[in-house]
């Protein structure tokens, strides 16, 4: 076990703004992150594994993770919903890793109300219209899904204020660096670089 507990970092935005190809870098980058692992109602797709990507659990099981209250956080989206174990959160603490969460904008706030000492960071599109251009250029939605996305993404971007720092992602490059700067200034310099001895959890 480390010296003292990681931190927490929680990462949001709406979806197609690039949230996933900034954290992949980060955790490369600083192996002393490590995702904190949610579970999901929905089934895995090909390729998936339990445990890694996601828990896969029934409804039946998601229900008594509820009512015992063993979530930090839960939503419901698309028709399926999504949290994250307190057990999963501390897991990763004791081994003196740095818990990183990729979540949705109403859990990063949720995961604040139980987690004061974590820090949120909200990744923003450049524009409204550009990140509807981006969910357009999937090509894989119905004209419904992506109206029903924008939406979300319109209440989303009204609570970036609530965020202890905002991110643009604009330029990938740029970008990233604006990220690791806000970690720079709520972690000790020396725990962002790379370090071939890191734990794992």
């Amino acid at each position: 076990m480390a010296d003292r507990q990681g931190a927490l970092v929680v990462v949001a935005g709406p979806s197609g703004v690039g949230k996933s190809t900034l954290l992949k870098r980060l955790l490369r980058e600083a192996p002393r992150f490590a995702f904190a692992v949610s579970c999901t109602t929905r089934a895995p797709r090909p390729g998936e594994q339990d445990g890694r990507e996601y828990y896969f659990l029934s409804e039946e099981a998601f229900d008594q993770h509820v009512a015992l209250g063993d979530f930090a956080e839960w939503e419901a989206l698309h028709a399926r919903r999504y949290g994250t174990l307190k057990a999963e959160i501390q897991r990763l603490r004791d081994a003196g890793r740095h818990v990183l969460f990729d979540v949705d904008v109403k859990g990063a706030l949720n995961l604040k109300a139980q987690y004061e000492e974590a820090l949120l960071v909200f990744i923003a599109p450049p524009s409204f219209q550009v990140l509807e251009a981006r969910l357009r250029g999937r090509s894989s939605e119905t004209e419904e899904q992506i109206r029903i996305r924008l939406d979300r993404v319109k209440e989303e971007l009204a609570l970036a204020p609530r965020f202890d720092r905002q991110v643009v992602n604009d330029e990938l490059e740029t970008s990233y660096h604006a990220l690791r700067g806000c970690l720079e200034a709520f972690l000790p310099a020396a725990e962002l670089k790379e370090d071939s001895h890191a734990q794992t959890a």
